[in-house]
């Protein structure tokens, strides 16, 4: 899966099915959705940092940066 793909599917699944019940404005709920898959990429990364310490071919970083960047597109 491609990172933008990846950013897509975050941000889509922190939207869900009921997103205008949020805040009745779309636009608040894509930003709030934007910043949680955001939230859950960082505890991905900050994760990842913990495992490279034991196995630093474990984890593509780089892709989940990239990840981040396309969210941040959205």
């Amino acid at each position: 899966m491609t990172a933008k793909d990846k950013a897509k599917e975050l941000v889509e699944k922190m939207l869900g099915d009921n997103n205008h019940y949020l805040n009745q404005n779309i636009e608040i709920d894509k930003l709030i959705a934007k910043q949680s898959a955001l939230i859950c990429v960082d505890e991905v990364l900050e994760n990842a940092k913990k495992f490279l310490t034991y196995n630093p071919f474990m984890m593509n970083t780089d892709y989940w940066q990239e990840v981040k960047q396309e969210i941040n597109k959205i």
